[in-house]
């Protein structure tokens, strides 16, 4: 694109990919570079902050509370080179355009590199939603000033984040353990996760039975000549389904008016309606009409994502990040569903071409948002250009993710403009009543779709596994009323009622979306934080809390529970989203949240209580640290409180007599935080807090702590004690130590068996060469060794059997790649659904890891062959794909001098680097000479640029 003749522009963007793709759209008068994303940020540490400012009362938050809420900014000490560079190219150049995401975030860092840069040429702002050739020019030729309404926003959230994390998280470090973060929103999103394990562990489950007749139409038209029907009343009174049934209880709730069957109930009504007629009594027939689904929007496509392809939420954007930076999306952080006319236009011509006109509506579909505020971009996440290009067409032009994820966005476009799916929906109701006159009603219900519509080009997926497709039809013979049925089989089904399931990262978007908390940029990295901070686990795509998590939302809950309060978060968003329509003011907003305000600014409840600073600070002495680091579970049979406490190295099982009477303790063990030992037992690693039943609990117990002593040696005199340790129960003698094999358990361990298991290593004999040969237990089962040399044995009770010569033969006996005899996969899982590349689990050096013939992900803990599903296995392969190959190692020149002179002094530039691979890397640099000058910088030596709010 041709500039003005003789004018030179400096067109900034966030990232080199999207620096690369815009250059191309622009003439020889542009120079495109990169900021590298954010350029300034709060200090992160003491040692961020410069030493003018290291005596201010407010240096630790890095915000003057006291003066307008003012920011010290200091620019990343890896951004340095970068901004150096920049501020040299904006001293050549007679524009400056700053290019940067539409979304709060993109605003931002576009004021904060004209803060930073300085720049003496006009400065202007350039927005796009999509990165074509067209939307670039069209933003060049249509500049604007940078919002300061959407920049005062983004200011004011950041500081409240830092405000909220920097004056609460000091509480957890003193009364649950050091280290820890609360964040106004990352505490919530836990808290979601935390409430939905405690329904989970106050579940109780209820069995109840139903009948499944399968009935027959004599001299059938069209369709089927057989359907199954479900019993659904007996007498007039309903039958009782999983959704009659208290979960607290597993009981009927009061008033249900439901006949609830049990098994012998349900089976004798089967017998006695063998043999009797069945009668229609009702049918019902009614049009079928679905809408088709609104254009993604943020949340949708990561919920979405996480269904179809089994993409973490952080995958998800890094995948759209890099299909919207090369021109083949729109932008990906939006809350608004609309589609731009071009847009729509472009859609109604492809389903011409791909669908025929018959699939178009007459009118195009306009959607409306249900997200309040909807503040960033303001389209939906579609294809870009004004001319949609098919999956096909870009095939090869992506990787395996970037392909799923554009055909999903892609599909999920072209459906919004489609027409709707049509057909009909039919209930019927049949009748029989048994030899002991008992009236019994069935039901059966069908779809069937004549028109699908939308459903050829888009099916949504659900959170439930086990829910119906929208496109799956269930047909039913022509049925009408009185017509007579017969039974081709009764059959009494049992089922149980289930607990709520687990959130995925799906889910949990979605629920915080509904909340109205958190924004399109924030989802992603909400579910990292939690998961980086401990918080919470991945067990395949389920979320689960862990015990550190139930003690800080527990701390919450109990001192500052409007701090978690799903409104008032959801408010804090509602009042950022005002600021950024400018109209509200970010500083009054601020100080009556941390002051304090009755003018009616801020959330209320805080205002009035004097704000979070008093708030913090006068509770902090009310909080019991033992009380909050504790979560009851249940009291057992002897009446003793069982609870679980967050220690110092992790969570463990108490019990107690009420009032804190201890039993008395058998063997010692360590003692934490300076109270009673009590009777105790460690939680092993990956153990979920609903699976810690009262059975649970019982066998942890029994091999809890040292605390059951099962007799002496009689050859040592020393006692043997089994014990439960991070990896399971063990036996332990002195300095022996052994674990229990896979087919004992701690409550039936006897003397006898831990002496043969204390045995082990085992000495088999000599062989002939005067080597001795050992049997003994490993992390992958039983084997006999020989020197350097091992082979597996077959079961567990040969390795206390197994003869000297049956060893030597197995040890003789030739192995494949220096180990084994060649072995065949452990399981072949089918294939990967995002690669569509055959999986397999074999077992490795380290144990059983799961691959696709290019990538290897080894099982984790909790994790087995059997019971690894096809979905955990495709998300494992998906984040090491995500990370790349693993970097070479570099071998060592055997040449290297033993004295070298101290890497400080040596200079590391390409040259050296390259001639000196030897020297450790913790002692050179290898970077080019630039980069490593700008480490060498330390940023609190930096001058400051601006006197009272920031610093280079």
């Amino acid at each position: 694109m041709p500039s003005n003749a003789g004018t030179t522009r400096l067109v900034i963007v966030e990232s080199p990919a999207k620096a690369k793709t815009i250059s191309g759209y622009l003439g020889p008068g542009y120079v495109v570079e990169a900021s590298f994303g954010h350029v300034r940020d709060l200090p992160r540490n003491a040692a961020d902050v410069p030493a003018k400012y290291k005596g201010e009362p407010w240096a630790r938050l890095g915000v003057d509370v006291d003066n307008g809420f003012h920011a010290l900014y200091v620019v990343s000490a890896d951004r340095k080179q970068q901004i150096s560079k920049l501020v040299k190219l904006s001293k050549e150049v007679d524009e400056i355009f700053l290019a940067t995401d539409e979304d709060r975030e993109g605003e931002a860092i576009a004021w904060h590199l004209v803060e930073t840069l300085k720049p003496k040429v006009p400065v202007k702002r350039m927005v796009f939603h999509e990165i074509t050739k067209p939307a670039i020019q069209a933003a060049v030729a249509n500049p604007r000033e940078i919002d300061r309404d959407l920049v005062d926003a983004q200011e004011a959230r950041r500081i409240l984040d830092r405000l909220y994390g920097y004056e609460v998280s000091p509480v957890l470090w003193k009364k649950v353990m050091p280290k820890l973060s609360a964040g106004r929103v990352q505490s919530v999103a836990t808290r979601i996760v935390v409430e939905r394990e405690r329904q989970r562990m106050a579940f109780r489950t209820a069995e109840y039975w139903d009948i499944l007749a399968t009935l027959a139409v004599a001299n059938a038209g069209e369709g089927p000549r057989a359907f199954n029907a479900t019993l659904v009343a007996l007498n007039g009174d309903r039958i009782a389904t999983g959704k009659d049934f208290e979960p607290t209880t597993g009981k009927v709730k009061p008033g249900a008016g439901v006949v609830h069957l049990d098994e012998g109930g349900a089976r004798g009504l089967a017998a006695r309606l063998e043999g009797r007629p069945f009668t229609v009594t009702r049918v019902e027939e009614k049009p079928y009409r679905r809408r088709p689904y609104a254009p993604f929007i943020t949340s949708t496509l990561q919920q979405e994502a996480a269904r179809k392809l089994r993409l973490s939420s952080q995958q998800t954007m890094r995948t759209a990040q890099r299909l919207y930076e090369n021109g083949y999306i729109t932008y990906m952080r939006t809350d608004s569903v609309n589609l731009s006319e071009t847009a729509i236009s472009a859609a109604r011509r492809q389903i011409v071409e791909l669908y025929g006109e018959r699939s178009v509506p007459p009118e195009p579909r306009r959607y409306t948002g249900k997200v309040k505020n909807a503040q960033e971009a303001h389209e939906a996440i579609r294809p870009a250009g004004d001319n949609f290009r098919t999956p096909g067409e870009v095939a090869k032009e992506l990787s395996a993710e970037e392909f799923k994820l554009y055909e999903l966005i892609w599909r999920r476009t072209i459906a919004s403009q489609m027409t709707d799916a049509v057909g009909s929906s039919v209930s019927v109701r049949i009748r029989a009543v048994s030899t002991s006159q008992e009236e019994a009603d069935f039901g059966a219900t069908g779809k069937t779709i004549t028109d699908p519509g939308f459903l050829r080009a888009y099916v949504e997926s659900s959170d439930d596994e086990n829910a119906e497709a929208e496109d799956a039809e269930r047909r039913l013979p022509t049925l009408v009323k009185d017509q007579p049925l017969t039974a081709d089989e009764l059959a009494a089904q049992g089922h149980h009622t289930q607990p709520p399931s687990r959130y995925t990262e799906a889910s949990l978007v979605k629920a915080l979306e509904e909340l109205g908390i958190g924004r399109p940029s924030t989802y992603a990295s909400i579910m990292q934080t939690i998961q980086d901070r401990g918080y919470v686990t991945k067990r395949g795509q389920a979320m689960i809390p862990t015990f550190l998590a139930f003690a800080v939302i527990g701390l919450m809950e109990r001192h500052y529970p409007r701090l978690i309060d799903y409104d008032f978060t959801a408010t804090m968003e509602n009042e950022l989203d005002e600021i950024a329509g400018g109209d509200h003011a970010a500083v009054d907003f601020l100080t009556a949240f941390y002051f304090g305000s009755s003018n009616g600014a801020g959330d209320q409840d805080i205002a009035r209580s004097g704000g979070l600073k008093k708030l913090v600070t006068e509770n902090l002495s009310d909080i019991d640290a033992r009380s909050v680091n504790s979560i009851p579970l249940f009291t057992d049979d002897d009446g003793r409180e069982v609870v679980v406490r967050v220690g110092r190295y992790g969570p463990y099982l108490q019990r107690e007599l009420p009032g804190g009477e201890q039993p008395a303790p058998a063997a010692t063990g360590d003692g934490e935080e300076g109270g009673a030992q009590g009777d105790r037992a460690p939680i092993p690693e990956g153990l979920a807090p609903d699976e810690l039943t009262p059975e649970k609990v019982h066998e942890l117990f029994l091999g809890g702590s040292g605390e059951r002593k099962l007799g002496d040696d009689p050859a040592t005199g020393e006692p043997i004690v089994l014990k439960s340790g991070r990896f399971g129960p063990y036996v332990s003698s002195g300095e022996r130590k052994s674990s229990l094999l896979r087919s004992q358990t701690p409550d039936s361990l006897t003397l006898e068996q831990a002496l043969k298991l204390l045995s082990l290593p085992r000495l088999v004999g000599v062989a002939p060469d005067g080597v001795e040969v050992f049997a003994n237990n490993g992390r992958y089962g039983p084997y006999v060794k020989r020197g350097e040399e091992f082979r597996s044995l077959e079961s567990e009770e040969q390795m206390f059997t197994v003869s000297l010569d049956e060893a030597l033969a197995l040890l003789a006996a030739p192995k494949a790649r220096g180990r084994r005899a060649a072995a065949p996969p452990l399981r072949e899982m089918g294939v990967d659904p995002l690669t569509e590349k055959p999986l397999v689990i074999k077992d490795g050096r380290f144990g059983p890891y799961v691959t696709d013939g290019e990538f290897n992900a080894s099982l984790r803990r909790g994790q087995t062959p059997e019971a690894l599903s096809i979905e955990e296995a495709s998300e494992m392969l998906a984040e090491k794909r995500a990370k790349g190959p693993a970097p070479k190692k570099k071998a060592a020149a055997k040449k290297a001098p033993a004295k070298k002179a101290p890497a400080k002094k040596a200079t590391a530039t390409k040259k050296t680097a390259a001639a000196s691979k030897s020297t450790a890397a913790k002692k050179t640099t290898t970077a080019k000479a630039t980069t490593t000058a700008a480490k060498k910088t330390p940023a609190k030596k930096a001058a400051p640029r601006k006197a009272t709010t920031s610093t280079d």
